[in-house]
């Protein structure tokens, strides 16, 4: 058999010679390498490769697989590696379209005529094989589809971008050198079932292995897990396929203790019987490990060790249950994605992956929208997760983009049913053993119909200990039963609670929901209120963990950097974690919402209420501290009894009798790491601060106000407002201080076209007319009054007064009541620009990472401090950022002078840009190289918004009062 292109465009062709699926194994060759973790049955192919690029058909190298071609003069690629991120062609970023769209008019099925081949070639010396063995080659992951010759012969075919192809090349092995060369095609038919919200790559891009495989060996292994109703018996099940079996010995260890070992001498089944058996959860993921030993005539031959994690997950009258306990989903979705490397990414990066979500108490993984590396599973097994494991199928530009019945896929249309089959049968052999993942889910956004139904029932045959997930019949409702669970992406927290009082038949889940592009996230806490109303409300799963970034030629790039098109340009920004996998500020706000213990507080005691399903709170260290303005003066640690979902209360350990600011922190806390912690801050009255008795010199002429004073002076201009302040010898103020009513657009600003709806107050910030009104002297002070009018919003003027003291204090009063508009502004404040010197902040206020209005749960009260650099929030795209809110007073450090801000409760942000710079730049180095220190005092700015990127606004509450605005401070220099 020779390879036919006309293969790669018909979808009924996916697999010539590709062996059968089977579970993840790792094969050694005795128990010494088993636990050093290096098996000699294994080679890797990983490293430099020979490689030619061809734009199509008409320019691939003929014969260049036969073993006499000469391929000296070939460049060299890596393996793993993407071709596009290696100088060939282009990656690209698209969403929900096809990279051809309005390139090339194709049905699904086509193929593009601009389809790129990448040409490998590899050698590898026949002494590396152990005799006695059978030879495989493995592939674990090439996009979109490849076909394999060895030492010239064409071994097979094969599609499916995140599932192994495995061949068998035993009879093909020569003396001396081998040649594996290997053809990767970008497109195939099987892309028109790869439309995910990632980016657009081909090539060789997961491990390739050699594997060498004992004529007498395992071949596969299912394990189940069978638990009584009160879950303290257990049988752990074991159904193996050995091949020419002579002695196998299975030995079941817990803690590297040998629990029952059984031997057998035929692939029949067996079972362990365990009495109150160590259960595997996300909360406590206990492992038991199961050791193979296979024997031949001579003798050991191989061993298999194969982590094993005994739990129930089913639906128990109507409600998901792990362990016999309802379930919570405090999960993400996360692409397999490195800025580095893009799809390929390392164990280490995956750990840390893995480690940051549980150490913010995400406990669960959404494999978005495809079988993730082995590995990542082995770690969720390990430091527990839930698992969603996906099947490669996304065909959202075939309803998304057509719109008819006609083009949609894989519908009803019995051409597509085997390879979508297949995919799922690739997944669910590879990963049948992994206790983490509890659901398998059909794929992503490709509508509905019999074929997906079909996925479910072949699914459901293959395996009664999960449960099938499928979000697409959300659009599609003819074949309802393909999923077990209500899955449903971004709907409103008011439209599921409207749902749910009507739709009883199915526990439900958000598989999608709090769309994190950007600066957003806000009103998160509102999804996780849910949880606790409804029952059959079971969580769900933020979009998403990481930014999917690249780094090229130095810069972090999104969508169209490329100059790649069509593209979705910064879409693929909608990361908890940046590109680089440092959290965002968002990540504050999803730690606290998703924690497991709920606090009451008062003066008197704190009540605890423990969520947790399996763990005491005792296992962990509550501490509380007692602030007085900001300042911790009193710390206790304390172990509290606390069973799982249950509640305690114990004492407030701290009595306070004076009025000051006091406020108390709780922390639950392990291993120097916390995992849940709430604030009371104690009722206050603020003591009237006594005006400075200094005297005050005032200096008016037709143009400008000076006032003088001890070590101060103040120049205020009757044309543009506060111009000078002068503190020993040192000016602060760069430009005049104008009002301001605006704030840089975050993504979800953009989409739900911000710009058209409040462009008034752009205006106004830039053009607003100050009119000087007069002066009121005093001995000791010093009120300067003005008017601005706002252009196009109607009569009323905003009021401005500063009044000067003798120390050199300024206060500042502003004041708004637009009767006539009914249109919110973004944000009610002053513009102060400083010199750029200004660079160190110290605030006492809600921290330590920026927070806003609608996303300011997970902050507390507190004094912070960081750099104006710093303070510009990385985000993809340049935006709002930075912000703190219930700020009570700043700190603003230069080279010889410090500025300090001080209020009840108002906003701040101090950055080197202000608001109109970050609206118009597009990347972080557009914005002009810093020049200034920009303070943004606000009564108020809206929430960030961030139920979706696509239209959905800020919440009500979250918006600013449409008829009256009030700011008052003071600010001194030091």
């Amino acid at each position: 058999m020779e390879m036919n292109n006309e293969w790669v465009k018909d979808p009924k062709v996916f697999n010539i010679n590709r062996e059968k699926a089977h579970a993840s194994i790792h094969r050694y060759a005795s128990l010494g390498e088993m636990h050093t973790n290096k098996s000699s049955y294994i080679y890797s192919l990983n490293g430099k490769w020979k490689f030619h690029y061809a734009n199509g058909f008409n320019q691939l190298i003929k014969d260049f697989f036969n073993k006499d071609y000469n391929s000296d003069n070939w460049d060299e690629i890596n393996v793993p590696g993407h071709i596009q991120l290696q100088g060939y062609g282009t990656p690209m970023y698209v969403n929900q379209i096809y990279p051809w769209s309005a390139t090339e008019q194709i049905i699904p099925g086509e193929i593009p005529e601009h389809n790129p081949i990448g040409s490998y070639i590899t050698y590898f010396d026949n002494s590396v094989i152990k005799d006695n063995t059978d030879v495989y080659i493995t592939f674990k992951g090439v996009e979109s589809a490849m076909a394999l010759w060895v030492n010239g012969t064409f071994v097979g075919y094969s599609e499916d971008t995140f599932t192994p192809s495995r061949f068998n090349i035993t009879s093909l092995i020569e003396e001396g050198n081998n040649k594996i060369a290997v053809s990767v095609y970008r497109f195939s038919s099987g892309s028109w079932l790869e439309d995910q919200d990632f980016w657009r790559f081909s090539g060789i891009f997961r491990d390739v292995e050699l594997e060498m495989v004992p004529h007498t060996h395992l071949e596969d292994v299912k394990i189940l897990t069978h638990l009584n109703d009160t879950y303290d018996h257990a049988v752990v099940e074991v159904n193996p396929t050995v091949i020419h079996p002579t002695k196998v010995i299975y030995t079941l260890k817990y803690n590297d203790e040998i629990i029952v070992s059984q031997i057998k001498e035929d692939s029949t089944s067996l079972q362990f019987e365990l009495d109150h058996p160590h259960l595997w959860s996300a909360e406590k993921p206990h492992l038991y490990t199961l050791i193979i030993e296979v024997m031949d005539e001579e003798g050991l031959v191989e061993c298999i060790s194969q982590q094993v994690g005994v739990r129930e997950f089913k639906i128990i009258n109507g409600i998901m249950c792990i362990n016999g306990q309802r379930i919570i989903f405090h999960g993400v979705n996360r692409h397999e994605f490195s800025a580095y490397t893009g799809r390929y990414v390392s164990y280490e990066e995956t750990k840390q992956d893995i480690l940051n979500m549980k150490a913010h108490n995400i406990n669960a993984l959404r494999t978005s929208h495809y079988p993730n590396q082995s590995f990542v599973y082995d770690l969720c097994d390990e430091y527990g997760l839930y698992v969603i494991d996906e099947v490669n199928l996304e065909t959202h530009g075939t309803w998304s983009e057509y719109f008819d019945k006609e083009h949609i896929i894989p519908d009803n249309k019995p051409e597509w049913l085997d390879i979508i089959l297949d995919r799922a049968n690739s997944m669910y052999e590879r990963d049948k053993n992994h206790p983490s993942i509890i659901i398998w889910s059909l794929g992503n956004e490709s509508h509905g119909g019999k074929n997906l139904y079909e996925m479910s029932q072949f699914l459901r045959n293959k395996d009664q200990s999960r449960v099938i997930h499928y979000e697409g019949i959300f659009h599609d409702r003819s074949y309802n039963e393909t999923s077990d669970i209500e899955s449903q992406m971004y709907t409103y927290v008011k439209d599921i609670e409207k749902y749910l009082t009507t739709h009883q038949d199915k526990p439900f889940i958000l598989c999608e929901y709090a769309h994190s592009m950007g600066n957003s996230n806000g009103a998160l806490f509102k999804y996780i209120d849910l949880e606790k109303k409804y029952p059959l409300y079971q969580g769900g799963f933020i979009w998403d963990y990481i930014d999917q970034a690249l780094y090229h030629d130095g810069k972090l790039c999104y969508g169209g950097d490329f100059k790649e098109r069509p593209s979705d340009y910064d879409f693929c920004g909608d990361g908890l974690v940046f590109a680089n996998r440092k959290n965002t500020p968002k990540m504050q706000e999803v730690k606290y919402c998703y924690q497991y213990v709920d606090f009451t507080i008062n003066e008197q005691e704190i009540k605890l209420d423990n969520r947790y399903l399996f763990t005491d709170l005792n296992e962990y260290t509550l501490q509380i501290d007692l602030l007085c303005g900001g300042y911790v003066i009193k710390s206790q640690n304390v172990i509290v009894e606390c069973a799982p979902q249950h509640t305690t209360t114990i004492k407030n350990p701290f009595v306070v009798e004076d009025n000051k600011e006091y406020a108390l922190n709780i922390y639950l806390k392990k291993d120097n790491q916390v995992y849940a912690y709430e604030q009371y801050i104690y009722d206050y009255e603020p003591q009237t601060v006594k005006k400075s008795s200094l005297p005050v010199k005032v200096i008016e002429d037709y143009l400008n106000v000076g006032v003088v004073g001890k070590d101060f002076n103040v120049i205020f201009s009757k044309q543009k407002g506060l111009v000078s302040y002068c503190y020993h010898q040192e000016e602060y103020i760069r430009v005049p201080v104008k009002p301001n009513f605006f704030r840089a657009s975050t993504n979800n600003d953009v989409e739900n076209k911000y710009g058209y709806c409040y462009g008034e107050w752009l205006t106004a910030s830039l053009y607003a007319k100050c009119q000087f009104v007069r002066v009121v002297k005093e001995e000791t002070s010093c009120k300067i009054e003005y008017t601005y009018d706002l252009p196009h919003l109607g009569d009323e003027l905003l009021y401005l007064t500063y009044t000067v003291y003798g120390d050199g204090k300024v206060e500042v009063d502003m004041s708004y009541q637009p009767l006539a508009s009914n249109i919110e502004m973004p944000a009610f404040g002053l513009l102060f620009q400083l010199y750029k010197d200004m660079e160190h902040v110290s605030y006492y206020g809600f921290g330590p990472e920026e927070n806003y209005i609608d996303r300011n749960k997970g902050a507390m009260l507190g004094r912070y401090d960081y750099n104006v650099t710093d303070n510009c929030t990385p985000y993809l795209y340049p935006q709002e950022c930075g912000n703190r809110t219930h700020v009570k007073e700043v700190l603003i450090h230069g080279e010889n002078k410090v500025l300090l801000l001080e209020g009840d409760d108002f906003e701040m942000s101090a950055l080197h840009y202000t608001p109109y710079e970050l609206e118009n730049a597009r990347h972080h180095d557009e914005l002009p190289e810093a020049y200034q220190t920009v303070l943004c005092i606000n009564e108020k700015q809206m929430g960030v918004a961030g139920d979706d990127t696509w239209g959905a606004k800020t919440h009500e509450e979250f918006l600013l009062d449409k008829n009256k605005h009030h700011l008052h401070f003071a600010f001194k220099g030091e």
